[in-house]
């Protein structure tokens, strides 16, 4: 019985520190798509999401990974507006190749003086590269 509690307990000190570095990950990746969408680095804004995202947002039809990251390029390059994000973190849970995060996205939108603050969550898996991507996320806009 003690070497089975033992052995337990050793896998649970693993456990916690390989979530945390794993949480670590998946706050970089969201800081990095940030930052990189707010320098309008188009190129490397779709690497966040698994070629099998999928989107819901309310009020909007699903979306496919193609279809997220036309949608972002498209906001990318637009010369009318600016769009600018700021990302709020609320939790990170991990469990194994899946995590869940709770999060809210503050969206401004230049010249148009238009903020939208949008709760969501998204789901990452850990794919074969090694990285975490979402895989499918659901947000929606907060009445102001």
């Amino acid at each position: 019985m003690r070497a089975l509690l033992a052995i337990l307990a050793a896998s649970l000190a693993f456990a916690v520190p390989a979530r945390a570095a794993d949480a670590d990950s998946i706050r970089g990746r969201l800081e990095q798509w940030t930052d990189d969408f707010n320098a309008g680095r188009a190129d490397a804004v779709c690497d966040l999401f698994s070629s099998e995202a999928i989107s819901n947002y309310r009020g909007q039809p699903e979306r496919n990974y193609d279809e997220i990251c036309d949608l972002l390029k498209h906001s990318i390059a637009d010369p009318a507006n600016d769009f600018h994000y700021e990302l709020e973190i609320r939790e990170i849970l991990v469990e194994g190749d899946i995590a869940i995060v709770r999060l809210t996205w503050t969206l401004f939108i230049s010249p148009l003086n238009v903020t939208s603050i949008e709760p969501g969550m998204d789901v990452f898996r850990r794919e074969a590269d090694g990285k975490w991507r979402i895989i499918r996320y659901l947000a929606y806009e907060e009445e102001q």
